[in-house]
């Protein structure tokens, strides 16, 4: 975000879970291999201090990695029949209330929809009921994780052209996860969500499913004796992963505030070469060349804080959501396990082992099966979605790193024609 004042909106093949390295490790590069895992032919033998390999191949511009990054991934996708975007973000005044509302329009061949397209307007409280509904009648699948109330700490207005941005960023996010999905995509809920123009969420649009109902109503008296290794390593991994992405996100937001108070500084300091230049004639030329350099490098600052605040920071905190969404799974499958495991214990200390197994333990067993087949598939789709996130992430930090250096460089470059002509008409005159 900028350090002005705030705009106001205008109204009306995965690895195995052993072989998974923790995120963002010293161990491994951050940014994995070609997907052909072929080396270049061209590529000097060099290496950075951690034994990763270095590429010395230049793009024709820092801005070609992310392009080239962005292609790769939308080769490797699937193909799709349903396409959702989230834009035109508009503010509601009224007597009772003052909200925002977001356009979402949505594209698709399905035959399960009436029409081929959509638009309807929808508030943040809708999605939030249509999240709620999905985690209600799909227990056994990861939901995507919405924007939090206040997505960044210290907002006041929550009207803000910033804020709203962000908002609209992260919701459209969240509605191309859910239609990506091969099942929560195919909910009923959701599909009322992008095609009805009234949205009831007082009676509700259809019953929960016979498995969400089974895992809604079960009881917290039963207790897992021992999670499965394949679900307990996932709970590691995540604990892992929490706790890395937090210090970042603390250390994200000090630079961002020393960033903030640098540009301040910079703000201050180039004025003041510009009114030295006033009161002094033979340096005059080159005193307002180095205002210029400080203003051209006050906007280069300006946007890269502005970057890491609206495009860098969004994602950390998604993902920290992502990892309490799938925490809450991995606790409902716990649940249902140990529910099985007490009722296959009862059964085996009965006295009549000749009656066979009861009908509802076999129906636990079901369900247990349902929620592990579910869990891995949804854990695969999860680490497929942040391998490109954060390849696409650090390659777009890297890039408008970049930038800012080449815009800082090229304009202090600027200055050394002004002070070499001065000197040497100091040598003509002497």
């Amino acid at each position: 975000m900028s350090a002005g004042t705030p705009k106001s909106l205008p109204s009306s093949g995965q690895k195995s879970i052993q072989e998974m390295c923790h995120p963002l490790s010293a161990e491994e590069p951050v940014l994995p291999p070609s997907p052909d895992g072929g080396s270049n032919a061209n590529t000097k033998d060099l290496s950075l201090p951690n034994g990763n390999a270095v590429d010395t191949s230049s793009p024709a511009s820092s801005s070609s990695l992310l392009n080239r990054l962005q292609l790769d991934d939308d080769l490797d996708g699937e193909t799709r029949d349903l396409f959702v975007t989230v834009d035109d973000p508009k503010k509601h005044v009224s007597t009772m209330e003052t909200y925002i509302t977001y356009r979402v329009s949505t594209k698709t061949t399905r035959t399960e929809f009436d029409l081929p397209e959509y638009s309807v307007r929808r508030r943040y409280q809708d999605f939030d009921w249509l999240r709620n509904k999905l985690e209600d009648s799909q227990p056994t699948h990861l939901i995507p994780p919405l924007p939090e109330k206040f997505v960044m700490k210290g907002v006041v207005d929550r009207f803000s052209e910033e804020f709203v941005e962000t908002r609209r960023k992260a919701l459209d996010k969240f509605l191309k996860r859910v239609a990506d999905h091969p099942v929560l995509s195919f909910n009923e809920h959701f599909s009322v969500f992008l095609s009805a123009k009234d949205l009831n969420k007082r009676q509700g649009l259809a019953l929960l499913s016979k498995m969400g109902e089974s895992v809604k109503y079960v009881t917290g008296g039963y207790k897992l004796r021992v999670r499965p290794v394949e679900f307990a390593a996932m709970g590691d991994y995540l604990d892992v992963f929490t706790q890395k992405l937090g210090t970042i996100d603390r250390i994200a937001q000090r630079i961002i505030k020393e960033q903030s108070e640098y540009l301040v500084e910079l703000r201050e300091y180039g004025p003041v070469y510009s009114t030295w230049a006033s009161s002094e004639e033979a340096l005059q030329e080159p005193l307002d060349g180095v205002a210029g350099c400080v203003a051209n490098c006050c906007s280069a600052l300006e946007e890269l804080t502005e970057d890491m605040s609206e495009d860098f920071l969004p994602v950390l905190r998604e993902y920290i959501l992502y990892i309490e969404s799938m925490k809450n799974v991995l606790k409902k499958r716990d649940q249902v396990q140990a529910e099985y495991e007490a009722k296959l214990e009862a059964v085996a200390f009965r006295e009549d082992k000749k009656t066979p197994v009861p009908t509802d333990v076999e129906k636990c067993q079901d369900r247990v099966e349902c929620f592990n087949a579910d869990l891995k598939a949804d854990w695969d789709r999860w680490q497929n979605n942040k391998r490109q996130d954060f390849r696409q992430l650090l390659t777009g930090m890297a890039d408008k790193n970049i930038q800012y250096y080449e815009k800082c460089l090229a304009a202090w470059e600027s200055l050394i024609p002004l002070l070499q002509d001065k000197q040497e008409a100091k040598v003509e005159t002497n």
